[in-house]
C-alpha cells in the first residue's frame, strides 16, 4: 500500500529537521574549536591585550558588513544552498586564522569567518523558521540548543586537542573537514524549493504605523540583546586566556571557562520554553539578569579557578532565553512591516560581539583583564532594568 500524503510529509520534515539541526550543530562547533587556541595565538603574536582585543573584534566586523547581504543571498540561491556554502567558509577561515602568522592576517581571517558566519546564521535561521511553519509548532529554541551543544562539543575538541599536543594546523583542519563533511550530507534532506513566504500581518494590511513607544521599546530590546552578546563574547575571547593568565590555570583546564557558560545556555534554553510558558518573558529575563550580576559578580570578587568557572555557567543560564526573548518581542512590535522589528535586531545586536572585545581589552591593558570582565554582571544589570520591554506574558508568535 502506497504511503499516506501525511505520511510522506511528516517523514520529509523529520528528515529536514535532523538537517538543518545538523548545520545549528556544525555552526556552533567550527568556531568555537578556534576559541580554545586564542592563548596560544594571542602568545604566538606577542599580541597586547588592545591589539588582541582589535584582532578579535575583525570577527564581528565582517558580521556587521556582510550581515545585510544574507536575504538577497537567500532570495537568490535558497537558505539551505547558503548555510551550506558558508559553513564551509567558516571552516576554511578559521583554519586560516589558526595558521596566521601576524595579526592583520589573522583579522583578515576572522572578518571573512565573521562574514561568513553571518550570512549563514540568517540562512539557518530562514530555514529553520520555514520548517517550523510546516510543523505548527515552535521547534527554534531546540534547534539553538543543538547550537549550544556544538558549541560545547567544539570547545571540548579543542581542549582535548591542547591536552593531547595536536598541532593547532591539524586540530582545525579536522574539525574543518568534519564539519564541512556533515553539512554537505545534510543538504538533500533540507527543504526543497524556494524560501517564499505571503504571510502578512493584519496590521500592515491596515495600514497602522508605529509611534514613538514602539521605537523606544525597540531600541530597549536591542540593548538588551546587546548585553546578552556582551555575555557570550566574554565567554568566547576572555573565558580561557582570564583562567589561564590571570588566575594561573592550565591550558586545557583553562577552556572550561566557556565551555560552563556555553553548557549552561544549552540547558537553559531547553527548559526555557517552560519557563515563558509559566512565568513569561519578562520575568525569567530579570531573574537571568540578576544571576548574572550575582555570579559572575562574586566570581570576580572573590576569584578561583572553580569560582570562576561557576561564573560563567551562571551567566551562560541567566542569559540563555534573553536574545531569543528579543528577538520575539520585536518581532511582534505593532506597526511594523512583518520581520522588520526582528532584523533590525538581529543586525544590531551585533554592534555588542564587536564592540565588546575591544572595551574588554582596552579596560584590561589600562587595568586588568578581572576589571574589564565587569562587563559581564554589568549586562546582567542592564537586562534587569530593561526587562520591562519585554512581554509579560507568553504570546503566539506570528509565525
Amino acid at each position: 500500500m502506497a504511503p499516506k500524503p501525511l505520511d510522506v510529509a511528516v517523514a520529509r520534515n523529520r528528515k529536514a529537521r535532523i538537517a538543518v539541526a545538523a548545520l545549528f550543530l556544525s555552526n556552533g562547533a567550527l568556531f568555537a574549536n578556534l576559541l580554545p587556541r586564542y592563548p596560544e595565538i594571542k602568545a604566538d603574536l606577542h599580541l597586547s591585550n588592545t591589539v588582541y582585543g582589535i584582532a578579535i573584534a575583525a570577527f564581528s566586523a565582517g558580521a556587521l558588513v556582510a550581515g545585510l547581504t544574507a536575504a538577497t543571498l537567500i532570495r537568490r540561491y535558497r537558505s539551505s544552498r547558503v548555510a551550506v556554502v558558508g559553513t564551509l567558509g567558516i571552516g576554511g577561515f578559521v583554519v586560516v586564522a589558526g595558521l596566521a602568522g601576524d595579526p592583520v592576517m589573522l583579522a583578515a581571517a576572522l572578518f571573512a569567518a565573521g562574514a561568513c558566519d553571518a550570512v549563514t546564521d540568517v540562512a539557518q535561521n530562514a530555514h529553520g523558521l520555514r520548517l517550523q511553519r510546516n510543523y505548527g509548532r515552535s521547534i527554534i529554541n531546540s534547534l539553538h540548543a543543538v547550537w549550544a551543544a556544538g558549541a560545547v562539543l567544539g570547545g571540548s575538541m579543542g581542549a582535548a586537542a591542547i591536552a593531547l599536543d595536536i598541532s593547532r594546523a591539524t586540530h582545525l583542519a579536522i574539525a574543518a573537514v568534519v564539519f564541512g563533511a556533515l553539512v554537505l550530507i545534510a543538504y538533500p534532506h533540507l527543504l526543497k524549493g524556494p524560501d517564499h513566504d505571503d504571510h502578512r500581518s493584519q496590521l500592515a494590511r491596515d495600514g497602522s504605523t508605529a509611534g514613538t513607544a514602539v521605537y523606544l521599546t525597540l531600541v530597549a530590546l536591542v540593548v538588551i540583546a546587546v548585553a546578552g552578546a556582551t555575555v557570550e563574547d566574554a565567554g568566547s575571547s576572555w573565558a580561557t586566556l582570564y583562567l589561564r593568565d590571570s588566575l594561573g590555570a592550565p591550558g586545557a583546564v583553562a577552556v572550561f571557562g566557556y565551555v560552563a557558560l556555553v553548557g549552561s545556555m544549552f540547558v537553559g534554553r531547553l527548559i526555557g520554553d517552560r519557563l515563558v510558558d509559566r512565568l513569561g518573558e519578562r520575568t525569567v529575563v530579570r531573574a537571568g539578569g540578576v544571576l548574572t550580576a550575582t555570579g559572575m559578580g562574586a566570581a570576580l570578587a572573590f576569584p578561583s579557578v572553580p569560582g570562576t568557572i561557576a561564573g560563567f555557567a551562571a551567566a551562560g543560564f541567566g542569559v540563555a532565553t534573553l536574545i531569543p526573548a528579543a528577538m520575539h518581542r520585536a518581532d511582534q512590535l505593532p506597526g511594523l512591516r512583518p520581520g522588520s522589528g526582528l532584523t533590525v535586531l538581529t543586525w544590531l545586536m551585533r554592534i555588542g560581539f564587536f564592540g565588546a572585545p575591544l572595551i574588554v581589552g582596552v579596560i584590561a591593558d589600562a587595568t586588568s583583564l578581572r576589571v574589564g570582565l565587569l562587563a559581564v554582571p554589568v549586562a546582567g544589570v542592564v537586562a534587569f532594568a530593561l526587562a520591562g520591554a519585554l512581554s509579560a506574558r507568553p504570546q503566539t508568535s506570528r509565525s
